[in-house]
């Protein structure tokens, strides 16, 4: 279904909705789509949700996410402070919170975590968009991290050099706080991006799963 989305020449664009447990969440799973989207002209609206942060995280989120959002008009950045590694003992809020944002906004698609990832702030994120929105396009992107939990994909979205490159300056620049951690680099990031390439003959992508489409 995203494809054919991405093929057609609309001027209304998509209302879409991104989730996330952790600041840097949502531009690592999803940022080159969306980045993508944005460039073309294809949102219409996006609202942009992280679930869990401090005040020095809160406010590197939201330059980040204003950064990745620069070529969407209408747009909102929704930055929560229930705290990271916790959300499993506070699980009543947050649906509550999921039920608020039903009630104010109808996506056409939903960007979460995959349901199999293995941190639990990130496996209770999946599972509630899943039971707040039961009849959306949800499609499940991937962090990748030292747990090891990456899968095989179904869903790609190409991207071009350009769009990558900026993908990770982006999370670099914004995301100071993240810099000493292993893992956080151009190298990871640019690498993902041209594995999930590679296996749906691109040169990059970002790779989701896709438990139901409807065409």
């Amino acid at each position: 279904m995203l494809s054919l989305t991405l093929s057609q020449d609309s001027k209304q664009g998509l209302k879409i909705l991104c989730v996330g447990a952790h600041c840097d969440d949502i531009e690592i799973g999803c940022g080159g789509t969306i980045l993508r989207l944005a460039k073309e002209g294809k949102i219409k609206e996006l609202r942009w949700v992280v679930f869990t942060s401090t005040p020095t995280r809160a406010e590197e989120a939201r330059k980040c996410g204003e950064s990745f959002l620069r070529n969407v008009n209408k747009k909102q950045i929704d930055i929560m402070s229930f705290k990271d590694g916790f959300l499993f003992n506070t699980a009543a809020e947050v649906k509550m919170a999921f039920e608020d944002i039903k009630k104010s906004f109808d996506p056409d698609v939903i960007f979460t975590h995959h349901g199999q990832d293995h941190h639990q702030d990130h496996n209770l994120l999946s599972r509630l968009t899943w039971n707040t929105f039961r009849n959306h396009l949800i499609l499940e992107y991937e962090i990748p991290k030292y747990d090891g939990d990456l899968g095989t994909p179904n869903t790609f979205v190409s991207l071009s050099r350009d769009v990558v490159d900026e993908k990770a300056a982006n999370l670099l620049e914004h995301y100071p706080s993240q810099a000493s951690k292993h893992w956080f680099d151009r190298e990871l990031f640019a690498g993902l991006s041209r594995i999930r390439g590679m296996e749906c003959a691109q040169p990059y992508a970002e790779a989701f799963y896709a438990r139901k489409l409807s065409l």
